[in-house]
């Protein structure tokens, strides 16, 4: 008489090596580390444009990085300061989130601090202590996409702060914390 107990083992053990069997015959995944990460970004200001693959094979690459640091200097006054890698990141998976393959065009990056401050006197908005000092934020369009469109699938991902700028038809991604903000 078999047990109720060694029933429900048998049976489990049965299942799993049914199981194995189907595993050797599936298509290996690639570690999410490996997928290759590339951007497509047009500068609004300079009229620059780059199409790069900034991570591969589970590193970011430097010259691609280098290129990135560039690329999204203070357009005001050239200076080039270090990108923040996540925040790559984040433009990157937004692109994949909206399902969008267009060019992302940049209003601003890289922010001195001669500029900041020139910007809070001239405008409104502008914080003291912006996250475009370090690298860490950018103010983007996207080529036939609301703002409101842009803005709720970045809130969507959490990654960082989320402004919506509708009349200036831009939003403000960042790496700090989680928030949101404008209308």
């Amino acid at each position: 008489m078999t047990s109720r107990r060694s029933l429900i083992t048998g049976l489990g053990a049965t299942a799993l090596f049914a199981g194995l069997g189907s595993v050797a015959h599936a298509q290996p995944r690639m570690p999410a580390a490996l997928i290759r990460r590339s951007l497509k970004l047009q500068h609004l200001h300079t009229g620059e444009a780059v199409d790069i693959v900034y991570h591969q094979n589970g590193r970011y690459l430097p010259d691609a990085l280098a290129t990135m640091n560039r690329f999204l200097r203070d357009h005001r006054d050239g200076s080039v300061h270090p990108i923040d890698v996540e925040l790559l990141d984040f433009l990157h998976d937004l692109t994949v989130e909206l399902g969008t393959s267009k060019r992302i065009g940049i209003v601003c990056g890289y922010r001195s601090p001669r500029s900041n401050e020139f910007l809070r006197k001239t405008s409104t908005g502008v914080a003291k202590h912006s996250l475009h000092l370090e690298g860490r934020a950018v103010d983007i369009r996207i080529p036939g996409m609301r703002v409101k469109t842009v803005a709720e699938a970045a809130l969507d991902m959490r990654l960082g702060g989320v402004g919506k700028y509708t009349r200036s038809n831009f939003v403000h991604l960042d790496t700090g914390r989680f928030r949101t903000w404008g209308a």
